[in-house]
């Protein structure tokens, strides 16, 4: 019996009956994205009196680091007392660990603490500048739980957090959380009677990651055990919400080891773009590679990243559930690599970066090689042409225009790509009138998602205004023409040797499924089913909207610090643009369903909505109390010329914060004063304490009034001296020992020009006139730090060099009891830059509403002619 003819529904009944599958498939993706477990509080289970993962005291661990010792930065005595607390988690754990094996002699376990103290110099180039990193007496608390044996001992597993905090936070996420996840392990393990390790772990405590990964450095380079280290596992946090994300694994051995963990959370995609250095941040986890040569795994809490090195990072902040995803992820991870089936021997002789396709679909962790990702996806491609010329319906006699099976897909292609496109530069043009003509830019910032609000219909309006210039393509053949596009791009995609295909693979197969279900169930000639629809749109509704999720979580945030010469409009847009276009590409041929006349309709009612949302979007300011503008503040006095300035700057492109200065300048400034910016780049070394972060800032610099305390002079032993000092006029060299004494100076930085031949530093200096940077971190207490250097003898006729070979070096620290908040409860010792950034915080709070997070810090600096 012949099917029954189709009765053809119009373009809003037909998204009424596949809206169900619109609104449940992306919320079933979001409630998965961000599932938590529930904490557990009680560290023993009731039921088995076993040990278990406790999220009460994680936390009573992290709140105790941020806010009873508070900011623990480098070189500061909270940062002293931070060690100091740590090396006593660390025997009280030892004395459990022996007190254990006392109890049953019969159990293999042994419990090693080491209090490890040293100092050192790296090459640190990030952010692409070149910097030298030294540090002093800088120290890590360094656990060992192996079986007690040699062999037990031969192959070991680290797992590293970092105790210290940075310049303007508290650091309770970042990084006390994984503090706290990483004593849980070792008391559950210890507690666990069954366990016994057939290889050893590791458990550094690094107290020293925010000065630029000296603590990591340290112990790679120096401590006796490091070299038994065959894999690390890296724990940080960027945000206080969402799961823990993998965004680093550098062998398949690993990727396979987290696949066992209850929750995983991670994917090839993630790999490859921190990989790329797109994402302008790093992790300790780069020492470890580079030094010990090991593979591992690279995780960190990344959701709500808009605390990220900001005061708000209170455990208050931590949603709960967590650091239990953290915790429960990271012990199943130590317990199958301390096990009979765990990759560490083999890691031993050494290992290759993966060659690995992995990522979480429809609640499973999937794992293959990339040979099996290229036949895979090039059969499916084989697959597809097949399904395509399988469905193919020649068009009506009437409808015939010369045109054959090749010529049909090539017209869909055009008009798929065209989608694309149309998509792309639909939501850059309102990039563009949002940041240049309106100047509204980050209008969005406040909320993650409210950018899909702004850039959404634009992108879906320039899709279809696309398809107006390509003209009428048949439904069928637009459908086919996507599922062999997106097939093709896979297998093209993964054969250069880029896993992230995979995700068309994803969305691409369904397709095939659906035009085989819908042969099926219509007649030639008539509508694709509403059924193929659902099908095709399943897969990409669900996995495009996990991306899309992961990927706003790490840039909407990240905007707020990428600096005010970043494109951060256009690229938010293009990422709505780009994963639009993949959660909904089934938009090409459902338009083409229709007439050219609703097609037009669509295109103006989409343009209405775009100006709609612009007009909202102008009327919203980018910050709120809890999504805040980031605000730098120094205080520097100049030890040389004696004058003091307060300098400003912010690390976005957001409108305002010119008004800002005015409004700061008439406050704080000298009466008249007009706020201009200042050149920031390699020479401006009032920022040199952040460099190179500060290359990101817009930096303002104003003169301070005249006021009683800033007429009191300058005390600050702070010199910067050559000793050792030898020239060879017949070599055309200079030799010498620079040494930098700054007693209650911290974080100093020194930037000189000159042709360095030879230094202590780790690397070699680049062979030419150059300006170089180098920053120091020491333990508190250490004042003062050196390097001997070798320079090549300048040519009296160079303008930026001196004949006898001496130097001028612009030096700068903070001052240890200059730094607001952080300081506060010593603000008397801080002098007047404590006084001022009291009153500037006050006022700052009540101009701006809580919108602006300002990080003060009391500098000296000066420059020094050795």
């Amino acid at each position: 019996m012949a099917k029954a003819p189709q009765k053809r529904w119009g373009p809003v009944r037909s998204l009424f009956y596949l809206m169900p599958l619109f609104i449940l498939a992306p919320l079933y993706s979001y409630k998965s994205h961000y599932a938590l477990p529930e904490p557990v509080l009680d560290p023993v289970n009731p039921v088995t009196s076993l040990p278990q993962l406790s999220e009460g005291r994680i936390l009573a661990h992290a709140k105790y680091l941020s806010e009873d010792i508070g900011y623990r930065t480098v070189g500061t005595r909270e940062h002293a007392l931070g060690d100091a607390w740590m090396l006593q988690q660390a025997e009280a754990l030892r004395a459990e660990c022996e007190s254990v094996v006392r109890a049953h002699p019969k159990r293999k376990l042994q419990c090693e603490v080491w209090h490890q103290q040293g100092s050192g110099s790296h090459r640190f180039d990030i952010m692409g500048r070149r910097l030298y990193k030294t540090y002093v007496n800088l120290t890590n608390i360094v656990v060992r739980v192996s079986d007690g044996t040699e062999e037990g001992k031969e192959h070991a597993v680290l797992v590293n957090s970092h105790v210290d905090s940075t310049l303007p936070s508290p650091g309770a996420a970042d990084d006390a959380l994984s503090v706290g996840v990483m004593l849980e392990c070792i008391r559950v393990l210890v507690n666990t009677p069954a366990w016994e390790p057939k290889h050893a772990i590791i458990f550094l405590f690094n107290n020293a990651e925010e000065s630029l990964q000296d603590g990591s450095h340290l112990f790679s380079t120096q401590h006796p055990v490091a070299n038994t280290v065959r894999a690390a596992i890296n724990l940080e946090a960027a945000g206080t919400t969402g799961p823990e994300l993998l965004f680093q694994a550098t062998s398949e051995q690993m990727v396979r080891a987290y696949a066992k963990v209850p929750r995983p959370y991670g994917s090839i995609i993630a790999n490859e773009v921190f990989s790329s250095g797109i994402i302008l941040s790093d992790t300790d986890f780069r020492q470890f590679e580079l030094y010990l040569n090991v593979t591992g795994l690279d995780m960190a809490v990344v959701g709500n990243s808009y605390l990220y090195h900001m005061r708000k990072d209170l455990v208050e902040n931590i949603e709960p559930g967590v650091a239990q995803h953290m915790a429960d992820n990271v012990l199943t991870l130590l317990l199958h690599l301390t096990s009979d089936e765990s990759p560490l021997p083999e890691l031993a002789t050494g290992y290759s970066r993966p060659q690995t396709v992995f990522y979480e679909h429809f609640g499973l962790f999937l794992v293959y090689s990339f040979t099996t990702a290229k036949l895979l996806y090039f059969i499916f491609f084989v697959v597809a042409l097949v399904v395509a010329r399988m469905t193919y319906v020649d068009p009506a006699p009437a409808l015939k225009k010369c045109t054959s099976f090749i010529g049909d897909l090539l017209q869909g292609l055009g008009a798929v790509s065209a989608a694309f496109i149309g998509a792309v530069v639909g939501a850059n043009l309102v990039a563009f009138l949002m940041a240049k003509v309106l100047g509204k830019s980050l209008s969005w910032f406040s909320s993650v998602f409210s950018c899909i609000a702004l850039y959404g219909p634009a992108a879906l309006s320039g899709a279809l205004a696309s398809q107006l210039l390509v003209g009428r393509v048949r439904e069928h053949t637009a459908y086919t023409s996507l599922m062999l596009l997106q097939a093709f791009l896979a297998a093209l995609i993964q054969n250069l040797g880029v896993g992230a295909g995979g995700i068309l693979f994803l969305s691409s197969v369904p397709f095939a499924l659906a035009l085989l279900l819908n042969k099926v169930l219509t007649r030639p000639g008539d509508d694709i089913s509403l059924w193929s629809y659902a099908v095709g749109q399943l897969s990409p509704l669900v996995t495009g909207t996990t991306v899309f999720c992961a990927v706003l979580d790490v840039f909407v945030p990240l905007t707020g610090r990428m600096g005010k010469d970043a494109p951060a409009e256009h690229i938010i847009a293009t990422i709505v643009a780009v994963n639009g276009s993949y959660i909904l590409p089934l938009t090409v041929p459902f338009v083409h369903r229709f007439s050219h006349r609703i097609l037009v309709r669509a295109v103006v009612v989409l343009s209405m909505i775009t100006g709609l949302a612009m007009a909202i979007f102008s009327m919203r300011s980018p910050f709120d109390p809890m999504h805040q503008k980031r605000l730098f503040v120094i205080h520097m006095e100049n030890i040389t010329s004696e004058e003091q300035h307060l300098h400003i700057a912010a690390a976005d492109g957001a409108p305002g914060f010119h008004e800002l200065a005015v409004s700061i300048a008439n406050e704080f400034s000298v009466p008249g004063s007009t706020p201009t910016t200042v050149a920031m780049d390699d020479w401006n070394s009032d920022w040199d304490t952040i460099y190179p972060f500060s290359t990101f800032l817009t930096p303002y610099k104003f003169d301070l009034p005249l006021r009683a305390e800033h007429q009191d002079p300058i005390e600050h032993d702070f010199t910067v001296t050559a000793v050792n000092d030898t020239v060879d006029e017949v070599a055309g060299t200079r030799s010498f020992t620079m040494v930098v004494n700054h007693p209650g100076i911290i974080w100093t930085a020194v930037a000189f020009d000159a042709h360095v031949l030879k230094w202590t530093l780790d690397n070699s200096p680049p062979d030419a006139f150059a300006r170089h940077h180098i920053k120091e971190g020491s333990f508190y207490g250490h004042d003062t730090w050196s390097v001997d250097l070798v320079t090549k003898l300048q040519p009296s006729n160079d303008p930026a060099a001196t004949s006898d070979g001496s130097l001028r070096v612009n030096f700068v620290g903070i001052h240890e009891k200059a730094m607001w908040p952080g300081k506060k409860a010593e603000k008397e010792l801080g002098g007047r830059a404590m006084k001022l950034f009291e009153e500037f915080d006050g006022w700052l709070e009540r101009e701006t509403g809580g919108t602006v997070d300002a990080m003060f810090l009391g500098c000296v600096g000066g420059v020094a002619v050795i």
